[in-house]
């Protein structure tokens, strides 16, 4: 198979007796050895109102990072368009970029922005999946319905505390167009007003689209010819169809002349099999706390997650997640990655672990660095 880089998405999480200072500083350390070892990119996820995450604000996180670093891309996957204006977007990442130009990725999100309504052309038939499983053999799970959680007293607080007035109106499309505009020096209001963001015009950003299915989302990075990058972490049912709705709508752009994906997995690696499926015992009930719209719990040590109350509504709330976590030594984890991106076709892969030692997260990317370069998938780790 082609090499095919990877790369680090931190949602900065604080681990059980330990503080959003401490997962602060955990994070500049991982990015400093992601960057040793070789890995391609480090990206911040944008989350609000989770004790057990500390990511509120990629731009600034990235910010943080970019001075503790000095090759590795940095990025946001995604910051979330509605609850920032596309020129405080453009703007946040001009003054990163102006200091470290050349590095920063720009992930953007529709979670929080207004709504998708249908794309303008259906969205095409996703790669057979049958059996719950793809063609090679990649588990693709039941669907999750995520509308469940919209009704949610904390997530109507969420939406109240953080969209910006009108954002429930704004058109995704139009969002990204004037985040475009606004860094290629070319925008104009509708009265035909220029506007120039200094710093941020000419920033010199990879834009990136992030979404979990085929819709509104993969539908506007194909059209614009955007990087897209597609959530099996998140959303592992709905991975092939997001991929192949944008594959279908990609146009070729000035920025690339063919479609480029990178797919996001849950992964915990270990030395052996049994070290690690401890080390990711607490994984479930983490999901589970934020699939019941509590907000995410600060990650429990293994004994902490096994004296938690579990019913069998909560397996079932939770089970996707679990059977699509990447759990095992480096060589178990590095079969699973290849038949994902064999599945998918990504040209790159983006990983997410959570531990809740921070050294054996450490060890996880480090343990995963080697075995994946091993395969002549990425750069010898330093």
């Amino acid at each position: 198979m082609p090499e095919t880089p990877l790369g680090v998405l931190d949602l900065v999480p604080v681990s059980s007796g330990s503080t959003a200072a401490d997962a602060l500083r955990n994070s500049l350390d991982l990015a400093r050895h992601a960057e040793r070892l070789g890995y391609a990119r480090y990206w911040f996820a944008e989350h609000h109102l989770n004790p057990g995450v500390a990511g509120t604000s990629p731009a600034v996180v990235l910010a943080l990072t970019a001075a503790a670093t000095s090759t590795i891309r940095l990025g946001s996957g995604a910051v979330q368009l509605g609850h920032r204006t596309a020129l405080s977007t453009v703007e946040e990442f001009g003054l990163v970029d102006a200091l470290h130009p050349g590095r920063l990725d720009l992930g953007l999100g529709r979670s929080g922005g207004g709504p998708s309504g249908p794309p303008s052309t259906p969205p095409p038939t996703a790669t057979p999946v049958v059996d719950g499983r793809a063609p090679n053999g990649l588990l693709i799970p039941p669907r999750f319905a995520f509308e469940n959680l919209l009704g949610s007293p904390r997530i109507a607080l969420q939406r109240r505390l953080l969209l910006l007035p009108g954002a429930a109106s704004q058109d995704y499309a139009e969002q990204i167009d004037d985040i475009l505009a606004l860094l290629a020096g070319t925008y104009r209001s509708p009265e035909g007003v220029e506007a120039h963001a200094v710093p941020g015009e000419g920033a010199d950003v990879e834009v990136w689209i992030l979404g979990s299915s085929g819709g509104t989302s993969a539908e506007a990075a194909g059209a614009r010819g955007l990087r897209f990058a597609a959530n099996y972490h998140v959303s592992p049912a709905t991975v092939l169809e997001a991929v192949d709705g944008y594959r279908a709508r990609f146009k070729p752009s000035a920025t690339l002349d063919r479609p480029y994906v990178s797919v996001s997995a849950d992964v915990v690696v270990a030395e052996d099999d049994t070290r690690a499926r401890e080390l990711a015992t607490g994984y479930g009930p983490w999901v589970r706390s934020i699939r019941t719209a509590e907000g995410a719990i600060a990650f429990p040590t293994p004994r902490e997650a096994r004296a938690l109350a579990w019913t069998d509504e909560d397996r079932a709330l939770v089970q996707d997640r679990i059977d699509t976590q990447f759990v095992g030594t480096p060589a178990q984890v590095a079969d699973r990655l290849e038949q994902l991106q064999e599945a998918t076709g990504a040209d790159e892969l983006l990983i997410t672990t959570i531990t809740h030692d921070h050294a054996d997260r450490v060890r996880s990317y480090e343990l995963l660095a080697r075995e994946w370069h091993r395969r002549g998938h990425g750069p010898v780790p330093g």
